[in-house]
């Protein structure tokens, strides 16, 4: 390129910058030129900038706003564990189901598996139903039909495992941004028709190896294993499970109890909603319960009649009233499993911006004697939050926290996938 070439494109970018561009350059509208060398940009010479409107639109996601909150429990502590006293912190922003992910999002999820992928990865996906058989109840029905059944759809999903919920994660992730970016086409003389298999890395007949290659939005390494290039902004960041920080926060909703015109919260919450007690107290549902949680010994669901909580075990997922997020049972239905591994002191060892405990970081696993059976704890029990069916009103609480191994499954833990808020502090 000569030295006058140079010159225009230098006077062309100064102009981009003042008179002949409305205000500066932004993620969505970098302009025609760098701002920096003023090189033309998706040209031979120029780099590919791709056109950006934002992250795309998540299936099932729901937007937290982030900001201030104080986390951990004010209440009195019945379980005497100590493990989560209040502390100040800030959240970042992020995305969350609205609502567990149910039995047939599940279903789908084994339909796609069992497809794509070996057969002893589509057993290890199964979930474990036999979480609810007991020797002296009548489960049998719940064992055999509770995945499963039509009726049972939309009940969230037991019985899964926090490796699991992971998997599950991933392969979301992989399906939605394989949706998003569309399938690789090939002509086949009436058009063109979609490839199949490979999002797990399941050779075709002809022995391709994995996902299809030169989707849009996707890069191949070195492997030969499809990677999504986040560069392109036409995918999403991956769904995973929330950390326990961003659940509680979310739970919290803080956002209804805010004064008008200031920073000002009237109150901490007890539960996901206005108040200290668990029945409505407005309108034309005075009197029903907000949550789906066991109110005594042997007492699951209240007499029949008007007042009965309607679920003697899990619930329809869009059963009971949304928090000021528009997420429902953030308390109840089912405890749900978060990233975080589980220590008693995590609150005074983490950040106080996006908090997060991991494995191996301080807190050592080998202080808890696990093998002489004086302890539970190790780098493979996660924290489960948010109480269930079968717990009473204490844990419904989003400061209350549990934990158990990672690899264990009841008929009382489910989850709901989260997601960060790229490029961006709103």
């Amino acid at each position: 390129m000569n030295l006058s070439k140079y010159i225009g494109l230098a006077i062309i970018g100064a102009c981009s910058l003042s008179a002949c561009k409305s205000g500066p350059p932004s993620a969505q509208k970098p302009g025609k030129y760098s701002s920096t060398t003023g090189i033309e940009y998706n040209t031979e010479e120029g780099m590919k900038v791709a056109d950006y409107q934002g992250i795309p639109e998540g299936p099932g996601l729901v937007f937290i706003e982030g900001g201030r909150t104080v986390l951990g429990s004010g209440e009195e502590d019945v379980a005497m564990t100590h493990d989560n006293l209040e502390r100040t912190v800030t959240v970042a922003s992020f995305y969350m189901d609205e609502a567990e992910v149910a039995n047939i999002h599940w279903l789908e999820y084994l339909h796609y598996v069992r497809k794509d992928s070996s057969e002893e990865f589509y057993q290890s996906a199964l979930p474990d139903t036999a979480v609810w058989a007991r020797d002296l109840s009548f489960n049998d029905p719940y064992v055999d039909y509770y995945l499963r059944y039509p009726g049972f759809r939309y009940f969230p999903v037991v019985g899964v495992s926090w490796l699991q919920a992971n998997d599950f994660c991933t392969w979301r992730t992989a399906k939605v941004n394989e949706n998003l970016a569309g399938y690789a086409t090939e002509g086949d003389g009436g058009g063109s028709k979609k490839k199949k298999g490979g999002l797990f890395g399941k050779k075709n007949k002809g022995g391709d190896e994995g996902a299809d290659e030169g989707a849009e939005g996707t890069t191949e390494d070195g492997e030969g294993k499809t990677r999504i290039a986040i560069e392109n902004g036409n995918t999403l960041p991956n769904y995973r499970l929330p950390t326990e920080a961003e659940w509680e926060y979310a739970a919290q909703a803080m956002i209804g109890t805010q004064e008008t015109g200031n920073e000002n919260q009237e109150n901490k919450r007890v539960y996901p909603w206005d108040g200290r007690q668990v029945r409505n107290p407005y309108g034309k549902k005075m009197g029903q319960f907000l949550a789906n949680f066991k109110r005594g010994r042997g007492d699951y669901a209240g007499i029949a009649g008007s007042l009965n909580d309607g679920a003697m075990i899990t619930e329809y997922i869009y059963a009971y009233p949304p928090n000021d997020y528009g997420l429902y049972n953030m308390a109840g239905n089912v405890n749900e499993w978060v990233q975080d591994v589980y220590r008693p002191l995590s609150y005074e060892d983490m950040e106080d911006l996006n908090p997060f405990r991991r494995n191996g970081v301080l807190d050592e696993a080998d202080r808890y004697d696990k093998k002489g059976y004086q302890s539970l704890i190790d780098d493979h029990v996660r924290v489960y939050k948010g109480g269930s069916w079968k717990d009473v009103a204490y844990w419904l609480s989003p400061g209350t926290r549990r934990f158990m191994g990672e690899d264990s499954a009841t008929a009382t833990i489910g989850f709901r996938c989260a997601m960060i808020n790229p490029g961006s502090n709103k």
